[in-house]
């Protein structure tokens, strides 16, 4: 039996209202004792109108049931999913009835608020899209193919442009080569004149010089037998005379070295007991001068002042031949006088004993010591 399965505007999985319009081919399953069973119990009675509608039914639950879980897209794009499940379990379900379900396929989907439509446009702008995706690609690769022979087609031109160019080469190598050899050979012919030439004139230079070498030899030889002979006349006159002049005078200063040795001996010894004669004299007078200053730094001590005045009394006459020195070098002195006082010599001694007269203010302001006084003292102690 075949079988119109409808199931109007159905909501699926997702929500989507849409209707699907199945076939079905079931029939009663005769050669199964046990499926024959179960057929007569059911539809016994009944006739082919109500058995259809019972299956129908049957199927169209089922066919509702797979619409509800799964989604549009799943049924549309997957027929052949959707018709398998409603086929296994409207099977599962008849078979117990006594009916096999021979084959389920969908023959319709559509929908009312133009969900489907929808879809197909996507799908029909998404395959417009990769058309014009593929149409631009064929033309680019075209282009590229064209742009490849083009650029084949260059190279093949440029491969024979180089060919010929290497031909052209090869020619203008080898003429050059084969010119430079005939310039060669030609060259080697005029070379070769040339060093014959040449070898013949150093030849005679050679033995120019092979001459002149033996000539030279020769006088070179003569030279040394002129050398010998003056040697012996210089030995014969110069050196033996000399060598007796050099004995004698070695000798003669052999002499006068041993006498000046022997003077400077003595002269030594003489000046050695000199100094110890005179160091001998120097150290009794200093013996003499320490043991009087001795006796004086005694006196001083029981003096004093006395003492002091004494040598200061020793000093004052070198003092004054110190200040009359430069009168005494003078050798001419000439004196203004204002018609006051004393003239001429007189009044350079008394210059002279006025500068006297003032050393004691001088001697009393660098040690302290009043001449005057202390010689009033001295006269009160004898």
């Amino acid at each position: 039996m075949t079988l119109t399965i409808e199931s109007p505007q159905v909501y699926t999985q997702m929500g989507v209202a849409i209707s699907v319009t199945g076939i079905a081919q079931v029939k009663v399953q005769g050669q199964n004792k046990e499926m024959l069973e179960h057929a007569c119990q059911q539809f016994l009675g009944k006739s082919e109108q109500e058995i259809r509608k019972i299956a129908h039914e049957t199927l169209e639950g089922h066919q509702r049931a797979i619409m509800g879980n799964m989604t549009v897209e799943e049924i549309y794009k997957d027929r052949k999913k959707f018709s398998k499940a409603v086929f296994e379990v409207a099977s599962s379900d008849l078979i117990n009835m006594g009916i096999s379900v021979v084959s389920y396929t969908i023959k319709d989907i559509r929908d009312e608020e133009g969900y489907l439509k929808a879809l197909g446009m996507g799908r029909t702008a998404q395959v417009k899209r990769d058309a014009r995706i593929g149409e631009a690609e064929a033309r680019r690769d075209a282009g590229i193919k064209e742009a490849i022979a083009e650029e084949q087609r260059m190279a093949a031109r440029y491969a024979n442009d180089i060919d010929i160019a290497k031909a052209q080469r090869d020619f203008e190598l080898k003429k050059a080569h084969y010119d430079m050899e005939v310039q060669t050979k030609k060259a080697e012919s005029d070379l070769a004149y040339s060093l014959q030439a040449a070898k013949t004139k150093q030849k005679i230079k050679e033995e120019h010089m092979q001459i002149k070498v033996i000539e030279r030899s020769q006088q070179i030889q003569v030279q040394e037998q002129e050398i010998v002979r003056r040697e012996r006349e210089l030995n014969a006159q110069v050196k033996k005379p000399a060598e007796a002049e050099k004995y004698k005078l070695e000798k003669l200063a052999e002499a006068n070295r041993n006498r000046i040795v022997l003077e400077a001996q003595a002269t030594a010894e003489s000046t050695q007991v000199k100094g110890e004669a005179e160091a001998f004299a120097i150290e009794a007078k200093a013996k003499a001068e320490a043991e009087q200053m001795a006796k004086k730094a005694d006196a001083w001590k029981e003096y004093q002042d006395a003492a002091m005045v004494d040598m200061i009394l020793e000093t004052l006459p070198k003092v004054a031949a110190e200040i009359a020195a430069p009168l005494s070098q003078a050798k001419k002195i000439t004196m203004v006088s204002s018609g006051k006082g004393d003239v001429g010599a007189a009044k350079l001694t008394g210059e002279v004993m006025e500068v006297m007269g003032r050393l004691p203010e001088v001697v009393e302001g660098m040690t302290g010591v009043n001449i005057s006084k202390s010689m009033k003292m001295a006269q009160r102690r004898v």
